[in-house]
């Protein structure tokens, strides 16, 4: 392999998984250290999978990080839209007549604007929360990764009304350490949906940056309710839900 050009060594180098790479690959040589160590490997691997274009226009400090993030990128929270009822959710509370899972588009509203999409949860007359908490380092995110990178964890939640009714709607999201001392938190300002709205749905999001070290679980928590205590389950729809660590 000695003989071998560089880019051809680098060629023959991408076809291999990356775990392996890091793992094995790395340690047999100090030409093979340098090129699993280096930028131009990462960014083939990363053009391979659509990760990047052909010239990246990414600024990466770092391509391996990058790869790796880009590779586990996905949604960290389970069961976001209702399929499973309330399973995977913790933390419930169920004011007035508690949550309930509805088919989209549901009475006086509005189908939801994606695919993929086929149902939400929807609230009561009196305050309804649900929490899930993620185990980052459990879900494959690394403590050297997340106190030395700290890749961007960025929460996103869609919700909308009735058009008939009036409902609020909220969303507190925290980044806790091994104990659960908060380290970043986003709380949204509590949102009022008047009566005859227009039932569209509207997606809240936020991005937690430069968050220090120690970041080991994320708190999502997000409801709701309707503003004129009707029975049955007027207030606020949410659905579609996420959670995701990226570069």
């Amino acid at each position: 392999m000695d003989a071998l050009p560089e880019a051809v060594l680098i060629q023959i180098l991408a076809s291999i998984p990356a775990v392996e790479l890091v793992l094995v690959c790395r340690l047999v040589c100090c030409q093979w250290k340098n090129l699993v160590d280096g930028a131009a490997l990462w960014i083939l691997k990363c053009q391979q999978e659509g990760f990047t274009g052909t010239e990246p226009n990414e600024e990466a400090e770092n391509w391996q990080t990058f790869y790796f993030l880009r590779k586990r990128k996905r949604n960290l929270i389970k069961n976001p839209c209702g399929e499973e009822d309330l399973e995977h959710w913790g933390g419930v509370e169920n004011g007035g007549d508690g949550w309930k899972i509805e088919d989209l588009p549901g009475d006086f509203g509005k189908e939801f604007p994606g695919d993929g999409v086929h149902k939400y949860f929807v609230t009561s007359y009196e305050w309804c929360r649900k929490s899930q908490v993620i185990d980052l380092r459990a879900e494959g995110y690394w403590e050297e990764l997340l106190d030395t990178t700290q890749p961007k964890i960025v929460v996103k939640d869609w919700y909308a009304g009735r058009s008939d009714a009036g409902c609020l709607y909220q969303l507190h999201v925290k980044l806790l350490s091994e104990h659960e001392d908060v380290l970043a938190e986003y709380q949204s300002d509590t949102i009022a949906i008047p009566q005859d709205n227009a039932a569209d749905w509207t997606e809240l999001s936020h991005t937690f940056s430069d968050y220090g070290p120690g970041a080991r679980f994320v708190r999502f928590e997000h409801g709701g309710q309707d503003t004129h205590f009707w029975k049955g389950w007027y207030g606020v729809r949410v659905t579609n839900s996420s959670v995701t660590v990226e570069p």
